[in-house]
């Protein structure tokens, strides 16, 4: 597929940051306003869908995805976790990993639903400030996956 969002591999500042590269595999800390911690595990090559991996890099790619769970709950401590692979708009292989809080803009629907509150600007603020420590957390995890 051409000009694939999800093929490219530099990210612009707004988009947020590339916190892990494997060779199949990259972890991008998403900058999103309403959800700091927002993360998302994608294949590398372009995909679009999970049977059109080999079982041993499904079993790969969702031990990141987990290990990525992990690490989110660990540092951001949020209410629920919501873990969602969809690609209608991007048919590209890549889940989402977000911190869900009862308290965060969208809640109690999805993270693509219309907001349903605002989220007091401190409490934001200090979800960024944990979610500055996901990077080094997600690694730690990956790191002890091998």
């Amino acid at each position: 597929m051409t000009n694939c969002l999800l093929c490219k591999d530099e990210l612009k500042p707004e988009e947020g940051q590339i916190i892990w590269r494997g060779d199949d595999c990259r972890v991008i800390l998403v900058n999103d306003p309403d959800l700091p911690g927002f993360c998302r595990v994608i294949w590398n090559r372009h995909v679009a869908e999970m049977t059109d991996l080999s079982h041993g890099e499904r079993d790969h790619l969702m031990a990141l995805v987990f290990a990525v769970e992990e690490a989110l709950r660990h540092v951001m401590h949020p209410d629920k976790v919501n873990i969602a692979t969809l690609g209608n708009m991007v048919p590209h292989i890549h889940w989402h990993v977000i911190p869900r809080f009862r308290d965060d803009a969208f809640f109690p629907g999805s993270a693509w639903s219309q907001k349903t509150q605002e989220t007091p600007k401190s409490v934001i603020d200090s979800r960024k400030q944990k979610a500055e420590q996901l990077p080094a957390a997600i690694r730690a995890v990956i790191a002890n996956l091998a």
